[in-house]
């Protein structure tokens, strides 16, 4: 039913108050916007992680070690000092000869000084990590080299060798190995007699690699490969080059990532310096051996160092590098050329 004021407005509309009323109402307000998309939209958790104590020396770490300076050291575009007195600050740096290197190092170690003529010399080696594309870089790599003069390098290490052949593995104990074996000594392992966590290394024969693959998955990166050089016919030798040989690791910069360096022990200071010259001969060939297939130096720098004493002689570590074809023919010319001048 209609109210008196509802009559009073449509009476004019209407002709007979028998007849049906229809109208429509109509919103002059409008509906509130964003409502619905609000809900639609997914209610995303918030979670805050819980920061530990952190030393006020390792606060801002990342920022702070973005603004040091550059490890990598450039002095080609420097001086040639001219004398013995100057600033190495200004002059590019002095290369010793290796047995300079090795008398200057003696002397500051002697027993009125420090006091340690049987020190050990360490060998640094600075390293350009770029790979064969700018955005690869040399992963970081643990090898041990082979060294025609030992030292002792006060480390244990536990080494099994797998051969068929029966000499072969005499031969490797007789080396150092601690233990040396054929199938028999695959299915120990399978069965749990022999525990491969006990051995640092692992070798073998080339004879043995058919039963030895059951085992890779238990050797993971000890499994012996030959780009190693674990896999020899002479077990012999590979054992005695992993018992007395120099255990050297590659490592990365964190921040500088073609900048890698290694430090590794090259003999004491009692032994003979064309001794441990050749020593380091074999270190740097044995590096060179994990170079990137591209065009450029893989070492940078070489140093010669040895504790306590701060003292660091730089050393050119291309003499040592096995000449090229172009240069060896390049050496035969300048020798026919000087005998011809002289008769």
């Amino acid at each position: 039913m209609l109210s008196l004021s509802q009559r009073i407005l449509i009476s004019p509309l209407v002709k007979s108050w028998k007849e049906p009323v229809q109208f429509t109402l109509t919103r002059n307000y409008a509906a509130r916007r964003g409502t619905r998309e609000r809900k639609s939209k997914k209610k995303v958790k918030v979670v805050v992680e819980k920061v530990g104590f952190i030393p006020h020396n390792q606060r801002n770490r990342e920022a702070l070690m973005k603004g040091r300076p550059s490890r990598k050291i450039d002095d080609s575009w420097m001086r040639t000092p001219t004398d013995e007195i100057y600033c190495t600050k200004y002059f590019k740096w002095k290369v010793y000869p290796f047995e300079e290197a090795i008398r200057c190092i003696s002397e500051t170690h002697h027993l009125d000084m420090y006091n340690q003529p049987n020190a050990t010399v360490q060998a640094v080696i600075e390293l350009y990590m770029q790979g064969e594309k700018k955005t690869k870089f040399v992963e970081d790599f643990n090898r041990i080299c082979g060294i025609k003069h030992h030292f002792p390098h006060n480390e244990e290490r536990t080494i099994v060798a797998f051969a068929k052949d029966i000499d072969a593995q005499e031969a490797a104990k007789e080396a150092g190995a601690l233990l040396a074996g054929g199938v028999d000594l695959i299915k120990n392992i399978q069965n749990g007699k022999v525990v491969l966590t006990d051995f640092e290394f692992v070798v073998s024969h080339p004879d043995i690699l058919h039963e030895l693959s059951s085992l890779r998955g238990l050797m993971k990166k000890k499994y012996p490969s030959y780009k190693l050089g674990t896999i020899d016919v002479n077990l012999d030798e590979v054992v005695e080059r992993y018992m007395h040989g120099v255990n050297y690791k590659a490592v990365k910069d964190e921040f500088e990532k073609d900048f890698g360096v290694i430090e590794a022990p090259i003999g004491t200071l009692d032994m003979d310096a064309k001794h441990l010259e050749e020593n380091f001969g074999s270190l740097v060939n044995d590096v060179m051996t994990m170079k990137p297939k591209r065009a450029g130096d893989f070492i940078l720098r070489t140093l010669i160092k040895s504790a306590p004493s701060p003292e660091i002689f730089k050393v050119d570590f291309n003499l040592y590098l096995p000449k090229t074809e172009k240069e060896v023919g390049e050496e035969k010319e300048v020798e026919e050329v000087d005998q011809s001048v002289v008769l």
